[in-house]
């Protein structure tokens, strides 16, 4: 079956149509497998009307109930997994269990939420007034809107609209232009699951398919109380000072250059393993791909030896084969900007129309350059180092702060690297390595990585404002901090 009648299949079973100008181009083979309507900015303001209408009524449902739609989410996604997953390697070219993956993580941040929904904590607070008591609460905010890439397609608007849904949040999404038939699938299965909960106000979810002049006008837009962007640094550059202008919230999901060190003591078949996946999974088009491997000098030679070798022998070809490790770049301009950061590209013949390369391994005497930038495909950058101080100072010496890794049995160099004094990234790992996160801990990052935090763990406060309250139950009004303001009153 071609990539385009397969994929006409799915949207059938998944009550899909492909209609429509703009169109979804298949990075297995180039061709054309769908189409959906394009947005403009004048639906951008009837979008945010009718999130904010649905806001004055989803605010007052109460939080469990508000969970039991997102639990009706997560059974519509189990419903419909493999389907859905087979879709994204379709349009995304991720490998099989990578598309199951990105599918069983919105699960799992529907499972998260729902039990997040009774535990919308927030404290009680020792006053210093006799008779007073204090209090922390957390409301709902406002319309989030969530723009999301292509890398995650689904699974980032998961993250969000799972989490705000259950915060009393509606959610307007604005999906990657480069995977917009996912998208499509996803709001039929949300459909789903509002009839079946039966009385969700009109406007709660919702989609705009188009370019980035919709997401800048979601970024204007007043009524949109946070903004939650994936992409590139460039894209935050530019979108946060348009949510910051109006004093709007930014949750931003920008740039990695992640690093692996490996000390003399790692277990390098670990190691092995770990630098495979993370370099070259998803064809190195993770935001927490590892992009510098930091070796120790006394274990070098024979690391990136072996590395070579084993870069040569993974399977690279069509994501639909069980036995391929590596699909394809997302379209040209990925190839491009693999081949400038790396002349040597070596591409592979795999399907035909697709953009297929060996993940690179590329020894480097300094940290400079390219090596500072990051780019999205599979090039790994190798640098020695003598001192774990050395090694420590080469990760943190980047723009981006998202991920990082060290592999040694050494208890004292892995608390060192977790220490205030070690990494600087918003994940640090130890004996794994920095790629693939799980739902339960905060995920996001540092510096030009943007700051925002998304998934488990308290990231559901971004989707909440505090609300501090002091309660008198006595019959006098004293001040704090012993401030006297006395008139006789008769």
């Amino acid at each position: 079956m071609t990539v385009t009648d397969e994929a006409a299949a799915i949207l059938r079973s998944l009550g899909v149509e492909s209609v429509g100008a703009m169109r979804s181009v298949s990075p297995i083979d180039g061709s054309v497998i769908g189409s959906v309507v394009e947005a403009s900015v004048a639906d951008v303001d009837a979008a945010c009307a009718a999130a904010q209408a649905a806001f004055l009524a989803w605010r007052t449902v109460p939080a469990p109930r508000r969970g039991e739609l997102v639990r009706l989410l997560g059974e519509e996604l189990r419903a419909a997994k493999e389907p859905l997953a087979r879709l994204v390697t379709l349009e995304a070219g991720k490998i099989v269990s990578e598309g199951l993956g990105e599918v069983q993580e919105m699960i799992d941040i529907c499972d998260f939420a729902v039990g997040l929904s009774r535990q919308l904590y927030g404290l009680v607070i020792a006053s210093e007034r006799p008779e007073h008591r204090m209090i922390e609460q957390w409301h709902p905010l406002g319309p989030v809107a969530v723009i999301s890439a292509f890398n995650f397609p689904v699974a980032v608007w998961a993250w969000n609209a799972a989490l705000a849904l259950v915060c009393g949040d509606p959610v307007i999404w604005k999906p990657s232009e480069k995977t917009p038939l996912v998208a499509a699938a996803v709001m039929a299965l949300m459909e789903r699951a509002l009839v079946r909960f039966g009385d969700a106000p009109a406007g709660l979810v919702q989609v705009l398919q188009g370019g980035r002049e919709i997401g800048a006008a979601l970024a204007d837009d007043p009524r949109i109380a946070l903004v939650s962007a994936t992409g590139s640094t460039r894209m935050g550059r530019e979108l946060g000072p348009k949510v910051a202008a109006r004093f709007g919230r930014s949750l931003l999901e920008l740039g990695g250059n992640n690093a692996m060190i490996v000390a003399p003591s790692a277990d390098m078949a670990l190691v092995e393993r770990a630098v495979l996946f993370s370099a070259a999974g998803t064809a190195g088009q993770r935001c927490t791909s590892l992009r510098r491997l930091i070796v120790h000098e006394d274990v070098a030679e024979a690391l990136i030896a072996r590395l070579r070798a084993l870069f040569a022998k993974i399977p690279v070809g069509d994501p639909r084969a069980a036995d391929t490790l590596v699909g394809p770049l997302i379209d040209r301009g990925a190839y491009d900007a693999m081949q400038r950061a790396c002349p040597t590209t070596e591409r592979v013949e795999a399907v035909a129309g697709g953009y297929y390369v060996r993940p690179a391994i590329i020894e480097v005497e300094a940290q400079a350059g390219i090596v500072l930038q990051e780019t999205f495909a599979p090039i790994l950058y190798v640098l020695r180092y003598a001192t774990l101080e050395q090694a420590i100072a080469l990760n943190n010496d980047v723009a981006q702060g998202l991920s990082s890794s060290i592999f040694t049995n050494d208890l004292r160099e892995a608390e060192q690297f977790l220490s205030a004094a070690g990494s600087d990234c918003g994940i640090a790992n130890v004996n794994i390595g920095p790629s693939g996160a799980e739902i339960g801990g905060a995920f996001g990052g540092e510096k030009e990585t943007g700051g925002g935090r998304e998934s488990g763990s308290d990231s559901w406060r971004a989707y909440m404002r505090r609300s501090t309250n002091t309660i008198n139950y006595g019959s006098q009004l004293p001040l704090a901090q012993g401030v006297k303001f006395d008139l006789d009153l008769c």
